[in-house]
């Protein structure tokens, strides 16, 4: 692909074409974006990340973050969106990684639906990123080409600054069981107490949310139960297997 031209954004002419690209990228009217030109404006000017990547002058990706909690250690990566399959979003990434490290910061946290297996194998293996909380219906039931009406369960990531970038591979112990399993495009939930937990992904969830809105239900409840579950009993994720199941360790017998 053709280098890119990353850099932080301040105009509001600028802007206006982020808010055009997210609400393209996310399936929603061009006067409703996921995030508003004013309020980026108000975000980069308060000194907050806001960056978009050109490709030959023409913006292909958009990334806004802010501040976040422990003050003076975290930014909170609120959106990043960008064209699919040509490395840009990992561009991104890494340019915010950069201004985060420059400004003595730690640490970089962002949700996403854990539900969506590129995104899964994005964080976690090209970046290294680890979620740490199940936040169930964070956003409310959202209506867009992406969300398509379903609940926004979202995990809370963290990437750690002070840990060399990814990718990064995982090998599974001997005891690995699944909690979660693709049978036939459905999700069986499997109970077990095994150390090491697997939790399958469907192949596209996007598309079955639009094909049949019942199986990404059972998908959405059958993750919140398992993965939810276990995050809340402070097991951690180690990894993503083979670009289809989350690798969960639990930290006691």
């Amino acid at each position: 692909m053709t280098a890119l031209d990353v850099r932080e954004l301040h105009t509001m002419e600028d802007l206006d074409t982020v808010s055009r690209l997210y609400a393209e990228i996310w399936g929603t009217a061009a006067d409703s974006p996921p995030v508003s030109a004013e309020v980026m404006r108000a975000l980069s000017h308060a000194g907050n990340y806001v960056a978009g990547a050109y490709e030959q002058g023409h913006l292909v990706g958009a990334s806004v973050g802010f501040y976040g909690d422990p003050v003076g250690t975290t930014l909170h990566s609120h959106i990043t969106g960008a064209s699919q399959g040509r490395g840009i979003g990992l561009v991104l990434k890494l340019h915010q990684r950069r201004w985060a490290l420059d400004r003595g910061l730690k640490r970089i946290t962002w949700t996403y639906d854990p539900l969506i297996r590129r995104n899964a194998y994005f964080n976690l293996v090209k970046l290294g990123a680890r979620p740490e909380e199940y936040l169930q219906s964070f956003y409310g039931a959202m209506d867009d080409a992406i969300n398509g009406g379903d609940e926004s369960d979202r995990v809370l990531t963290a990437w750690d600054l002070t840990a060399p970038a990814g990718p990064y591979t995982f090998d599974l112990p001997a005891d690995t069981a699944h909690g979660v399993r693709d049978h036939d495009g459905r999700p069986a939930v499997v109970p077990t107490d095994a150390r090491t937990v697997l939790i399958d992904l469907p192949d596209d969830i996007e598309s079955l949310r639009r094909t049949d809105p019942g199986a990404a239900r059972e998908w959405r409840l059958a993750v919140r139960h398992v993965l939810g579950g276990l995050l809340a009993e402070g097991a951690r994720v180690a990894g993503f297997h083979e670009r289809r199941s989350y690798v969960i360790h639990r930290t006691t017998p």
